[in-house]
């Protein structure tokens, strides 16, 4: 962000009909000083701003040439150009417009947040990224600082507790489990949250949405934690979970669900994995095809879903909000990804899952 008090103090000192002598007596400084800050050469020092700017009658804001509400729209900008590259995979493009946005606004946390989160993503093992495994080691860091700047010094504590989080999951994700614990204990717990504490303190026109909001977010975490648990118990117990993930789904949306489909394709592909390793290759054939329907309507989804239902009542998903390392289509990466799993040899050759591949060309 570039400083204007020079050609401020220059302008303010001539509207007053001052010399740079005059000024200079007024402030206790040198007539040299003066000259080199209207000259640009360099800035008065910390504590002289708030006097320069009292004897001019002005905000210290002013004099520096701060224009909050451009400076406000400017990183606005910036987060947004970079949701939209995030949203199409385009890390090396998210990773640019971040740091394009910090070098113009330094202190904005929000950028910095932006930048440490693409400088992760570029690391993923599960996109089309090359490289990753080099820009763990390339960005690393670069990561672990702006995340120890951001926890130590941004006054957003949504940013700062995001920061930890990721933080914490770089270290796990390169074999620093120990400080990765440390840092995620430093978090709150999810029996003493904002969101189920507020409640007694809202108005009654404030209940119902955040009511719902709650709901939302309460069902996010028991997907995740749904999911986890896949992974942990029998490949029948496996299946049994993600079928009630669904389900749950089916009810709370009231058979309303939004078309974005890739979680439901993502599920899909695991049931039919679960019906591999047991043998039942017909049910894995069933599966599939409902994750190869769901990789194509997510491809081919709107710039905007809205959804209404009792639970969660109007909600509004955009094409942008999704975020992802991977640049592919979905098509693409459960083609030539997923389906090229070994545990599938076992159907390759079946005229079904042939049909299922032609379907996600």
């Amino acid at each position: 962000m570039k400083l204007n008090i020079g050609e401020n103090i220059k302008r303010l000192r001539k509207q007053r009909d001052l010399t740079q002598e005059e000024l200079s007596e007024i402030l206790g400084v040198s007539c040299q000083s003066v000259s080199r800050w209207e000259k640009g050469l360099c800035y008065p020092d910390m504590e002289l701003i708030p006097v320069i700017s009292s004897f001019f009658e002005i905000s210290v804001d002013t004099l520096m040439g701060i224009d909050r509400v451009a400076e406000k729209d400017s990183v606005n900008e910036y987060l947004r150009e970079f949701q939209i590259a995030v949203s199409q995979g385009r890390i090396y493009d998210s990773i640019d417009i971040a740091r394009k946005g910090v070098a113009e606004h330094h202190n904005s946390y929000a950028l910095l947040n932006k930048l440490m989160y693409a400088l992760f993503l570029s690391g993923s093992d599960d996109a089309d990224i090359e490289n990753w495994r080099e820009n763990q080691e390339k960005y690393d860091k670069e990561i672990v600082a702006l995340g120890e700047r951001i926890i130590k010094y941004c006054p957003d504590r949504e940013i700062c507790l995001e920061a930890t989080e990721r933080l914490a999951f770089h270290y796990c994700e390169t074999g620093r489990k120990e400080l990765g614990r440390r840092l995620y204990e430093t978090l709150p717990t999810l029996s003493v949250c904002r969101e189920t504490a507020i409640w007694w303190a809202l108005e009654e026109s404030e209940k119902l949405s955040h009511t719902r909001d709650l709901i939302s977010k309460a069902y996010s975490l028991l997907s995740c934690g749904l999911y986890r648990l896949g992974h942990l118990v029998s490949d029948r117990d496996a299946i049994e979970v993600y079928k009630t993930d669904n389900e749950i789904e089916k009810l709370l949306y009231q058979g309303k669900t939004l078309p974005d489909g890739w979680s439901k394709s993502k599920i899909n592909y695991l049931i039919a994995k679960h019906y591999i390793n047991l043998g039942e290759y017909d049910n894995a054939i069933d599966h599939l095809t409902l994750c190869a329907e769901a990789a194509k309507e997510f491809d081919g989804r709107p710039d905007e879903m809205k959804s209404s239902s009792l639970f969660f009542g109007e909600k509004t998903v955009r094409r942008s909000d999704f975020e992802t390392a991977d640049s592919r289509s979905l098509c693409d990466i459960v083609r030539d990804g997923w389906l090229t799993d070994t545990e599938f040899n076992e159907i390759r050759d079946m005229k079904e899952f042939s049909q299922i591949i032609e379907m996600l060309n």
